[in-house]
């Protein structure tokens, strides 16, 4: 996995909207920080949608996350479970 560090999480559920969560994180190597942001209905099947966090940076390396969380179950379910902390402490 590749080195993450995390800056922030929240995370929200109502039974409207279901789990509302983000994540705002490092990646070693990568100039910008990111933040994804996750929605599921029932905490078990995520959407989600990854941007910039500050500002815009390179999007070859964007695109290169991407495919990381879509290829790799343990980054995307490590990100998820960060947010999922943030619910449980509230």
């Amino acid at each position: 996995m590749i080195n993450i560090e995390v800056l922030g999480a929240a995370m929200t559920y109502s039974k409207e909207d279901g789990y509302v969560g983000n994540v705002q994180f490092s990646v070693e190597g990568h100039r910008n920080q990111y933040e994804i942001a996750l929605h599921s209905k029932r905490g078990n099947d995520w959407g989600y949608g990854l941007f910039f966090l500050h500002e815009s940076g390179k999007e070859e390396e964007l695109l290169v996350l991407e495919d990381l969380l879509e290829e790799d179950d343990e980054l995307f379910d490590f990100l998820v479970e960060q947010a999922r902390e943030k619910l449980e402490q509230s």
